[in-house]
C-alpha cells in the first residue's frame, strides 16, 4: 500500500515525467550543441545532468503529423498522415502516451498545445488546458483565450499584427505576464502544485514559440540587440532558383526572402522567444523542487520539428534540411537513475516516434506492441533514419545513416547526397560526385524500401521514375499565410479539413 503523507512520496511512487515540447526549434539552436549565440543556460545544464541525442529527427517536419508520432510512438505510415491533415482523428487502435501512462496508475496533464482534432479531445489525458494559437473556429474552447478575456483582454490575442506562418516581428503587445509562454507555465505549475500526493504523475507541456507568430517579450529582444547574429548560409546548390527541386521552389515563391538586415532582426526576435522559454523552464524545474519531488521526475525535452530561418534562402518547415527537420531531444532521469546517463552526448539516431518507449520503459510499464519506436536508453539502436513529408508533386523523402543523408523529391525524381558528419550544413551535393556513387546507390536501394503508397507509382524496376513536375505556381497569397484577427466576438465556425497558412 503506498504511503500517503507528503514528505516520503519520491521514495515510495514511480517516476513524475515533465515532458516538455517546444514548437519548430531547430535542433542546432542550443548553447550545448555549439551555437555560437543563442542563449540556453538551463537546457545546456540539462544535457550537463543528462543526455543529449545529438542526431534526433522528426520522422515528418510538420506539426501535426509530428505530434502524432509523439503520442502514439509510431510511424507516419502507421498513423496515417504525412501531409497535415487537420480534421484527421487520432487513429482509435493506437493507445497513445497518455492513456498508457493512465492505464498504469498516472495522473496525466497536458498543458498547452495539442493540435489535435477535435481539439477538446485529450486523447488520453485526464485533463487538458489547451493554448491552440487562435484555433477556436475549428470549434472548441481555447483556455488562454478564456485566461485572456477573464484578465480583461478578451479576443485580443492577435492584435500585434503578425501571422502564424510568416517572419515579419515586433514585440509582444500585451502585459508581460499575459504572453503565450508565462501563461503555459503558470498553468502547468500549478497543476503541479494541484497533483493527487498518491500518484505519479505526467505533465506534457507544450510551448506555442518559437512558432510564429514572432512576438517576443522586449526585455528578451533587447538583450540580443546588442550583439552580432549569425548569418544564414547558402550553398552553390541553392543559388538559382530555377534549378531547385519543385517543392523548394514553391517555398521560395511562398515566403519573402528577407534582406540581410531585416533577417537578422527576424533571428533575433526568434531566439529571443527562445531564450524565454529557457527561462521559463527554470519556474517548472523549481516548482518541482519546491514540491520535493524533482528528484523522482523524469524531464524529457524535444520539439516536432524545427525551422530554416533563412538558411539556403529557406524558411519554415516541411523540408529535409537539419534545420528542418533535426530536433532537440535532452532527457534527463531521476536523482538516482541508472539508465539515462549524466552529461552523455549520444549520436545514435533517434526519433519523435521513440519517446513513448523511453518515458515507458523508464516508469517500469509495459510498452505497447504498437509502438514502432525504440527506447533511447536501450542497446536497440538503427542503422538509418527515415523522413517523409507531403504527396504528390510537393513530397519530399529522406533516409540518413550515421554519416549521409539522401534526400528525394519525386517531382523530378531529383537527388541530393549530403556527408552530414563533415558538412552539416549541407553546403556540398555529392549526388553527382563518382567518388559517392556507392554511397548514393546504396542509400537509394535502403530508399526505396521504405517507400509505400503513391510512392510506389513514382518507382519501378529499374529505379526511380519520379512524378511529373507540374507547370502550376503558388497562388497569391490573399491571406497572409493564415494572419489571425479580432477574437471577440470570436470568428465563426470554419471547415476543420481546410488547410491555413501552407505553401
Amino acid at each position: 500500500m503506498l504511503n500517503r503523507s507528503r514528505g516520503d512520496n519520491s521514495a515510495k511512487l514511480q517516476p513524475n515525467v515533465l515532458f516538455v515540447t517546444v514548437d519548430q526549434w531547430p535542433g542546432s539552436l542550443l548553447g550545448c550543441a555549439g551555437h555560437p549565440v543563442i542563449e540556453t543556460p538551463t537546457i545546456d545544464h540539462l544535457a550537463s545532468i543528462g543526455t543529449r541525442f545529438s542526431n534526433a529527427y522528426s520522422e515528418c517536419p510538420v506539426c501535426i503529423p509530428a505530434r502524432r508520432s509523439i503520442m502514439t510512438g509510431t510511424s507516419p505510415r502507421r498513423h496515417g498522415d504525412r501531409t497535415f491533415q487537420p480534421s484527421l482523428r487520432m487513429p482509435a487502435d493506437l493507445p497513445t502516451l497518455a492513456y498508457t501512462f493512465g492505464q498504469a496508475g498516472y495522473q496525466t496533464q497536458a498543458i498547452g498545445k495539442l493540435h489535435v482534432y477535435p481539439q477538446r479531445d485529450r486523447i488520453g489525458f485526464d485533463d487538458a488546458l489547451l493554448a491552440e494559437e487562435g484555433r477556436g473556429a475549428l470549434g472548441g474552447t481555447d483556455d488562454y483565450e478564456m485566461f485572456l478575456a477573464d484578465k480583461g483582454y478578451a479576443g485580443q490575442q492577435f492584435l500585434h499584427g503578425m501571422s502564424n506562418n510568416e517572419y515579419s516581428w515586433r514585440t509582444w503587445h500585451l502585459p508581460e505576464e499575459l504572453h503565450v509562454t508565462n501563461w503555459t507555465t503558470w498553468a502547468a505549475a500549478r497543476s503541479m502544485k494541484r497533483r493527487d500526493p498518491t500518484r505519479p504523475a505526467l505533465w506534457h507541456v507544450s510551448y506555442t514559440p518559437p512558432h510564429p507568430p514572432l512576438i517576443p517579450l522586449a526585455s528578451y529582444l533587447e538583450r540580443y540587440r546588442a550583439r552580432d547574429i549569425d548569418e544564414a548560409y547558402v550553398a552553390d546548390w541553392a543559388l538559382d532558383d530555377k534549378r531547385l527541386p519543385y517543392p523548394l521552389r514553391l517555398a521560395r515563391d511562398y515566403w519573402t526572402k528577407l534582406p540581410a538586415a531585416q533577417l537578422a532582426d527576424m533571428r533575433r526576435a526568434f531566439y529571443a522567444l527562445c531564450t524565454h522559454i529557457d527561462h521559463q523552464l527554470r519556474v517548472l524545474i523549481g516548482t518541482l523542487r519546491e514540491e520535493q519531488i524533482l528528484d523522482n521526475t523524469i524531464i524529457l525535452i524535444t520539439s516536432d520539428h524545427g525551422d530554416m530561418l533563412g538558411n539556403h534562402g529557406l524558411y519554415a518547415k516541411r523540408l529535409m534540411y537539419e534545420g528542418s527537420a533535426k530536433v532537440p531531444m535532452i532527457l534527463v532521469g531521476t536523482a538516482d537513475d541508472q539508465q539515462v546517463g549524466c552529461g552523455v552526448i549520444d549520436d545514435r539516431l533517434v526519433g519523435l516516434r521513440d519517446i513513448m518507449p523511453t518515458l515507458l520503459q523508464l516508469c517500469g510499464i509495459a510498452v505497447p506492441e504498437s509502438c514502432e519506436g525504440r527506447s533511447m536508453v536501450s542497446a536497440d539502436q538503427r542503422a538509418t533514419f527515415y523522413a517523409e513529408a507531403l504527396s504528390g508533386a510537393k513530397a519530399m523523402r529522406m533516409i540518413r545513416d550515421e554519416r549521409f543523408k539522401l534526400i528525394w523529391y519525386p517531382a523530378g525524381s531529383i537527388f541530393q547526397l549530403f556527408d552530414i558528419l563533415n558538412d552539416p550544413h549541407e553546403m556540398h551535393d555529392l549526388s553527382a560526385s563518382p567518388d559517392h556513387e556507392h554511397v548514393l546507390k546504396r542509400l537509394q536501394e535502403l530508399l526505396r524500401d521504405e517507400l509505400y503508397g503513391e510512392d510506389l507509382e513514382a518507382v519501378n524496376p529499374d529505379g526511380f521514375v519520379g512524378v511529373d513536375v507540374p507547370s502550376s505556381v503558388v497562388q497569391p497569397n490573399r491571406g497572409l499565410s493564415g494572419q489571425r484577427g479580432l477574437h471577440y466576438p470570436a470568428p465563426p465556425l470554419q471547415d476543420p479539413s481546410v488547410v491555413v497558412g501552407g505553401v
